[in-house]
């Protein structure tokens, strides 16, 4: 069964294929992937400001926001305990995204999913158990653990197995699984905040077992990937079946000519570590360590992991915070759902540049009330308080339709079967060490810099925008196995590609 029309055909190097149902099913189950990521993202800033989990696992950050009096309003959650326990995940999982390139590589996507997801949920009820702060943080690598696994497999299977026509919608889809993550928990959070006790804090950890539940089980019966299956059965019949099925019609043999041609290069590869720094793979593999650093260094997870701290350090009660990053996650599910629209029509560079600008204008904007409104011990009024909680949704929706999906797409859609494993773990490998800075360092530089963070990470963002303008090309509607066509024709990288395969080291 088939969605989408008419088949497309192979004018302007696009394969015939169709988006069929049994392709949307799939990808939504693996998306899953998505949700246990924003989940986690979701609910750790709430879950420390809570005052029952701040009073067992780090009573110091407790008692000076309680008793400390002339404490800036900067500095009430200064703690590196409390940051190691949002930021550890990100090293465990940057460490885990290089082990799961070579199951990827080895065994397909499948089975890193489903490690994924059976390490989360392990993590998942460790947390929510936990008696003490070693119990705490192991759950939190075991998390860490099933991110990376999950975030370095689950963007190449949706770009594998969505037809190049509606690749960009479709790998979207990770990033709009991870807005519903966020939601899911910050509702969460503003439910069991009003619990006493120390129940409130481990229904929420807990609660990310469920989506990881789901993952795991699903895991089992998801399809493997055409390229997937090239790499690992030499007749090549069950990638052409399997290609059949996913496109939708039975003439798949040039898109299955150029993915046997491409597993033939990928063969002869024997370390793509070390082959990703050949020449003629320099564009990529700068893409791959520049785009998921820019995505951290917008920002954005200050928002996500610490919306409620920030939101209680300009003025607002406990609920009141939980509540306003309830609000600011539907805006950034919304405007991630319009991306998936416009992205293989408008394109993904344009959608950078309009993201980029329009963060660029609210974060100088916030910086400039939070020097002349926010200072170390003063109440803000209402209306100051409303116009930064208005200013961060229009700045959440900005990264929403650009840099926050964007970021995920295109490193996953650009490296040719080869390297294609080894490139999404550097670059989910750099998405999690960026984080890892950015989540230990922030409650210190909200400390120091005060309202300066924001004109600190804006100053990025005008960095981040102008490169993409300069540096990055289209790649809408490209099949993968051709997209080496795109550095060949670019104004810069053509003279570091040049025409020839056979480039050398340097």
């Amino acid at each position: 069964m088939a969605i989408g029309g008419m088949a497309v055909s192979n004018e302007s190097g696009q394969y015939k294929g169709r988006v069929t149902w049994f392709v949307i099913f799939s990808c939504m189950m693996a998306a899953m992937g998505g949700v246990i990521f924003g989940y986690d993202s979701g609910i750790s800033g709430g879950v420390t400001s809570m005052d029952p989990f701040l009073r067992k696992f780090f009573p110091e950050v407790y008692s000076k926001m309680k008793t400390d009096k002339n404490i800036s309003n900067y500095c009430k959650f200064d703690s590196q305990l409390l940051t190691l326990f949002t930021s550890s995940l990100y090293i465990a999982g940057l460490v885990a995204s290089f082990f799961a390139s070579s199951v990827t590589q080895a065994f397909g996507r499948k089975p890193s999913i489903l490690i994924g997801g059976a390490s989360f949920l392990t993590g998942a009820a460790l947390g929510g158990a936990a008696l003490n702060i070693y119990m705490l943080i192991i759950g939190r690598v075991l998390l860490g653990i099933g991110v990376g696994f999950t975030n370095q497999s689950v963007p190449l299977y949706l770009s594998e197995m969505a037809p190049s026509r509606y690749r960009g919608a479709i790998n979207i889809g990770f990033q709009l699984s991870i807005g519903i993550g966020v939601i899911s928990a910050n509702l969460i959070n503003y439910g069991t905040a009003k619990i006493k006790g120390n129940l409130g804090w481990r229904i929420s950890l807990s609660m990310a077992a469920v989506p990881a539940l789901i993952l795991t089980i699903g895991a089992f019966f998801l399809p493997e990937t055409p390229n997937s299956l090239i790499q690992s059965d030499k007749n090549h019949q069950k990638a052409k079946l399997m290609l059949q099925k996913v496109r939708g019609v039975t003439d798949v043999q040039e898109e299955l000519d150029d993915l046997v041609k491409a597993n033939a290069i990928s063969k002869t590869i024997k370390d793509p570590f070390r082959n990703i720094l050949k020449r003629k793979y320099r564009p990529q593999l700068v893409m791959a360590i520049v785009i998921p650093f820019f995505q951290q260094v917008t920002g954005i997870n200050v928002i996500g992991f610490y919306a409620p701290i920030l939101f209680r350090t300009i003025g607002f009660g406990g609920s009141a915070s939980l509540l306003s990053s309830v609000i600011t996650g539907l805006v950034g599910t919304s405007c991630t759902f319009i991306s998936m629209f416009m992205v293989d029509g408008f394109g993904r560079k344009g959608l950078f540049m309009i993201g980029g600008v329009q963060m660029i204008i609210t974060q100088m904007t916030i910086g400039g009330i939070m020097a002349a409104q926010v200072g170390d011990q003063n109440v803000v009024s209402d209306g100051y308080a409303y116009s930064i909680l208005v200013l961060i949704m229009v700045y959440v929706a900005g990264f929403s339709w650009s840099w926050g999906p964007l970021g995920w797409l295109v490193p996953s859609e650009i490296f040719p079967l080869e390297i294609r494993s080894a490139g999404q773990s550097i670059a989910v490998g750099v998405n999690f060490l960026s984080t890892f800075i950015v989540a230990q360092t922030f409650l210190t530089m909200l400390c120091h810099f005060k309202s300066g963070t924001f004109f600190f990470f804006g100053g990025w963002v005008v960095v981040m925008t102008v490169f993409v303008y300069l540096l990055l090309p289209e790649t809408k509607n490209l099949p993968m196995e051709q997209m080496y066509q795109i550095w060949r024709e670019h104004w810069f990288w053509k003279k570091i590609v040049g025409e020839n395969e056979e480039n050398n080291w340097l």
